[in-house]
């Protein structure tokens, strides 16, 4: 793994590079949200946000706020309401695709997990989406078939939780 990547927590700066490539990993499958849910999330819970930088470019991201338990948040939605909650949702993570398939999603929730740790959570969910269940299952993650997850994150869009210790 490269020295020249690093995670930082997520800077109002850096959301023309976080809607694009939020655009360019969803826009084909139509899940694409927007600016403004975006930005509604990351400014719900700006702890808990973080971009991947490479070579000083930011070349990923991973937008999480507290919600609860066996809940997502709605695509077509912005947020309102900032819970206090124990569960932190991982709400959308994304790696520039020249990126992928080089660990660098494994790290970047490492150092989630322990951003998430530090800050006191007891457990992250998130919706898996494109058949990434399969390798979130592997990481640890629980499928939660029992929660009814929005149609807008597609058909095969699965609630998963895992302790975070």
């Amino acid at each position: 793994m490269s020295d020249d990547i690093r995670f930082r927590p997520l800077a109002e700066r850096d959301w023309d590079t976080v809607v694009a490539l939020e655009q360019a990993a969803y826009t084909a499958d139509g899940l694409s949200e927007g600016r403004e849910a975006l930005q509604s999330r990351g400014r719900g819970s700006p702890a808990t946000c973080f971009v991947l930088e490479e070579h000083g470019r930011v070349r990923g991201y991973l937008l999480s706020l507290p919600y609860p338990p066996l809940h997502c948040p709605d695509l077509a939605r912005p947020e309102q309401t900032v819970y206090d909650s124990a569960n932190l949702h991982v709400h959308d993570l994304v790696i520039a695709e020249e990126l992928r398939g080089r660990d660098v999603a494994l790290r970047f929730m490492g150092h989630f997990r322990e951003q998430a740790r530090g800050q006191g959570f007891e457990r992250i969910s998130m919706v898996a989406v494109r058949g990434t269940d399969i390798l979130l299952r592997l990481l640890g993650y629980r499928s939660h078939r029992e929660v009814t997850v929005p149609a807008c994150y597609g058909k095969r869009a699965v609630y998963m939780s895992m302790p975070v210790d």
